[in-house]
């Protein structure tokens, strides 16, 4: 936890199931083809990274949850961090990455109680939409909308194609006091917290 940037300014985590798509949408949401590492292999994010998008504005990628690659003894050891940035003042709310194909899972319902509505946001990012059919995906998210009621937000979202890429930025600007036109270019450097 000492190795975590000074507790000032304004941080949105990300978080999600491994193999959801998490990195994908950082690098799109942040038009950066490359700030998070991507890979086939899931779980690969094995610590709590900050990104410094200058100005105090920070993004932090969590490492993703169920089945996570890495020893027992370092998951076990990730509560406690993770635990301690919910307690960070400038944590402004949470995108949640969730596998349009498979839905919410009661892993995912339990981090959006874990962020602390209504006190912090939540916003639900349905990742990899372009592989559903129209019709599939109204009722994917339909049925994520009921199963969070007013907990969170939630949207259909593809790195790939797209879909729904305007409407994530503007979630994330607006919670770190951005304007869609000054989007600032993320610095690339990343602090990890082991």
């Amino acid at each position: 936890m000492r190795q975590y940037p000074p507790d000032r300014g304004w941080e949105v985590a990300f978080a999600g199931r491994s193999n959801a798509g998490k990195s994908s949408a950082i690098n799109a949401v942040l038009a950066r083809r490359a700030l998070a590492r991507t890979s086939k292999t899931p779980g690969q994010t094995r610590l709590i990274n900050f990104f410094d998008l200058g100005a105090d504005r920070r993004i932090v990628d969590l490492p993703g949850y169920g089945y996570a690659r890495a020893p027992q003894q370092e998951r076990v050891a990730w509560g406690p961090l993770i635990d301690a940035l919910r307690e960070r003042h400038c944590l402004r709310g949470v995108i949640l990455v969730v596998d349009a194909r498979r839905g919410l899972a009661e892993s995912d319902l339990a981090l959006i109680e874990w962020a602390g509505p209504p006190e912090r946001a939540v916003h639900v990012l349905l990742t990899k939409a372009d592989k559903l059919t129209r019709s599939e995906a109204a009722e994917t998210l339909k049925g994520a909308r009921m199963g969070i009621g007013e907990r969170a937000s939630v949207q259909l979202f593809s790195a790939s194609s797209g879909v729904g890429l305007p409407e994530a930025q503007r979630v994330l600007e607006s919670w770190l006091g951005l304007t869609h036109k000054k989007t600032p270019e993320a610095s690339g450097e990343a602090t990890g917290a082991d």
